[in-house]
């Protein structure tokens, strides 16, 4: 009997890719890929779209920085059913837009059947600071770490949550080059580095799935924004889609003599697709020191700039995600990438 078929998803935040670098815009990728592969893993970046998310049944949604422990090896992943899912709030957020928040999570309760923790307030206000990179990747910083890890304990130890949702206050910054672009479908998301920081603070400290939606004033209407943008456009709130997420994370185990034959492991990856320029993140050389095949799609572009030829990864590249699902097919198959093609190299001799 085969094991089951397994494929990473990778799209990096905070740098630009001009696939899955927009509000939920690899979503597509991931429901082609998750058709071919038995088990997709992927993570919040891929699939969050604001209001809009779909339903993969065998999709994995895994924070960065669990998916960097589970790619070395540390730690392994457990599905689940469903998750308690309990809703941080930073106390910066204004009466209304808390409002806005709460009754966002109401609504995934009432008509998608969550279940949430009552939720928590930050006992200070987060302080969220944006930054941008000359590469043009972005960044951020919080103020208050404390605040927020206190609030995630008392959610764990009180509400006995299983994943986290925070919700921090970034700052209005409508007039910005940066988002102005963005709302045209170029350039950065110039909230993506600041909201890692968040879930991975969390994540690292607690290793419980994390995953963040920021709480901003709703934006001046604009007729010309790009449809790769779009999904940020559609209400006061984008909680929808991380509670979803959340809501059948995995949990993370470490690895330990005790560990459940059920969890998967990163020795159970069969492939992984990536940005081709985006090769330089934690998860892809983890991957590339086992024998897992590594996709790189030269169509979407990053502001990272780094290749696999760069760092000696071994990985084939691939003109765009439509081919990478042809390399996904042939690859389950087990049939030689090269044998699709006319030109097939003769055997040779091997030296000594």
């Amino acid at each position: 009997m085969k094991r089951p078929y397994t494929v990473v998803l990778i799209v990096p935040t905070g740098i630009g890719a001009t696939i899955g670098g927009y509000a939920g815009d690899a979503l597509p990728v991931a429901r082609a890929i998750a058709a071919v592969a038995d088990c997709l893993i992927t993570h919040p970046n891929v699939m969050n779209g604001a209001q809009l998310y779909w339903n993969l049944p065998n999709a994995l949604y895994v924070e960065g920085f669990g998916l960097d422990q589970f790619a070395a090896g540390n730690w392994g992943l457990q599905p689940v059913r469903q998750n308690r899912v309990a809703l941080v709030l930073d106390q910066g957020i204004e009466a209304d837009l808390r409002v806005r928040q709460i009754q966002a999570a109401e609504a995934t309760r009432a008509t998608l059947g969550l279940t949430l923790t009552d939720y928590v307030v930050t006992d200070e206000p987060l302080g969220v600071c944006l930054s941008q990179a000359a590469s043009g990747a972005t960044w951020g910083t919080i103020e208050n770490p404390g605040s927020l890890l206190r609030a995630v304990e008392v959610a764990i130890q009180r509400g006995k949550a299983e994943a986290i949702t925070v919700v921090a206050r970034f700052p209005d910054d409508v007039g910005s080059e940066a988002l102005q672009a963005y709302r045209q479908g170029q350039g950065v998301d110039p909230l993506a580095g600041a909201e890692a920081v968040i879930s991975h603070l969390v994540v690292r400290q607690f290793q419980i799935p994390c995953a963040h939606a920021p709480a901003l004033q709703p934006l001046p209407l604009d007729p010309t924004i790009s449809p790769r943008s779009a999904a940020e456009e559609l209400g006061y709130t984008f909680l929808p889609c991380v509670l979803v997420g959340l809501s059948r994370a995995p949990q993370f185990v470490k690895r330990s003599p005790d560990a459940s034959g059920s969890l998967i492991w990163a020795d159970q990856v069969d492939a992984v697709v990536v940005p081709a320029d985006a090769c330089g993140g934690s998860a892809v050389i983890s991957f590339s020191q086992r024998s897992t095949e590594i996709l790189a799609v030269q169509e979407n572009r990053t502001t990272m700039r780094v290749s696999p030829e760069s760092l000696g990864i071994r990985a084939t590249k691939v003109h765009s995600y439509l081919e990478a699902l042809g390399g996904l097919v042939a690859h389950r198959a087990g049939i030689r990438l090269e044998a699709l093609s006319s030109a097939i190299a003769p055997l040779a001799p091997l030296k000594d």
